[in-house]
């Protein structure tokens, strides 16, 4: 059986949002294990957008500007797998608007017995989708989704999967938790639990504000795909690879 160094639990949350913090603490207790608040970055407080955001590339190929507390979300988590990578260990990555299961550590230490069969794990998604079973241990079903659950308030990575959402984080242009679905980007397979082990409080984020888009398309719609298609022949590193 392989070994593991222990697991590392990161909660991000801004360092100013004292309620969701004590919020948290009283989740956590709720299992004994030992965790870590990471102070997110605050989008709203930024002055200029960040290097790896390219505003007029993002429109022309995206259709829509990201929000800067979108920016300031994706910011957070990339510190966080900066984080995973440092501590070279199995690392479960928390938004502050979580709700835990009560079986939680128990469905935890599940998927830790069987961590030579996953790499990158969702714990916790916005949308029911379709999914495949793979297999299951004890009481614990890990799927693989045919669909974009997205959400980002828990999922577990380990280093070398941090590593690689690094490398292809150098440009930011869609939400985390977009990106993190975005296989053919960055070629990884998420695959999650069943049902979900991790809730959310419905709670107004502190670090995303992310509205209801309305759709693009029409005029609009075409010319996202010329550009689209012109990044796929002339980027050596499209956003939308097929």
């Amino acid at each position: 059986m392989q070994h593991f160094p222990p697991l590392k639990i990161i909660v991000i949350s801004l360092e100013r949002s004292l309620d969701r913090r004590k919020q948290v603490e009283q989740e956590m207790q709720k299992i004994s294990m030992s965790w870590s608040f990471l102070d997110a970055v605050d989008g709203s407080a930024l002055l200029t957008p960040p290097i790896e955001y390219k505003s007029g590339k993002v429109r022309r190929l995206q259709g829509y500007a990201l929000t800067p507390n979108e920016i300031g979300c994706y910011l957070s988590h990339k510190e966080a797998w900066k984080r995973c990578v440092k501590e070279g260990a199995p690392t479960l990555i928390l938004e502050d608007d979580f709700v835990l299961a009560p079986d939680f550590e128990a469905t935890l230490n599940c998927v830790l017995e069987a961590g030579d069969r996953w790499n990158f794990l969702r714990l916790q998604g916005l949308y029911e989708v379709p999914y495949q079973i793979l297999f299951k241990k004890s009481d614990v079903t890990f799927v693989k989704n045919e669909g974009d659950a997205v959400g980002a308030t828990a999922y577990l990575l380990k280093p070398e999967v941090a590593m690689r959402l690094i490398k292809y984080s150098e440009d930011i242009y869609e939400p985390v938790d977009h990106f993190l679905e975005h296989h053919q980007k960055h070629g990884l397979e998420l695959l999650a639990i069943h049902p979900y082990p991790v809730d959310i409080t419905r709670a107004k984020s502190t670090i995303a504000d992310r509205s209801e888009r309305s759709p693009v398309k029409g005029l609009r719609k075409k010319w996202r795909s010329v550009a689209r298609v012109m990044d796929r022949v002339f980027s050596q590193d499209p956003w939308f690879p097929k």
